[in-house]
């Protein structure tokens, strides 16, 4: 499980890129580099990082099912993931 802390963080960032974000893209066809360097480094989206969904964990991260491989793993030997067959793991 990550720290409460480190999750907080991530939603905090979120919420920064998401405020920014129309700014950041103006700014960026202008070409006003100076204009982006002032703004907070959190909104920009390339800080934002991947955790579970479920446990937070940031390493091991599947994009197209938004879990670590642990979890993957976990909820296909359950059955919870439709199409996924148990090979040899």
């Amino acid at each position: 499980m990550a720290k409460e802390s480190m999750k907080a963080r991530e939603v905090k960032r979120a919420k920064l890129v998401e405020k920014y974000a129309e700014k950041r893209a103006k700014l960026k066809a202008e070409g006003d580099s100076v204009g982006l360097q002032k703004l907070p480094k959190n909104s920009s989206r390339i800080r934002m990082h991947n955790r579970c969904k479920l446990t937070g964990r940031p390493k091991g991260y599947m994009r197209q099912f938004g879990v670590s491989r642990i979890n993957f793993r976990e909820m296909a030997s359950s059955g919870l993931i439709p199409g996924v067959k148990k090979a040899s793991w």
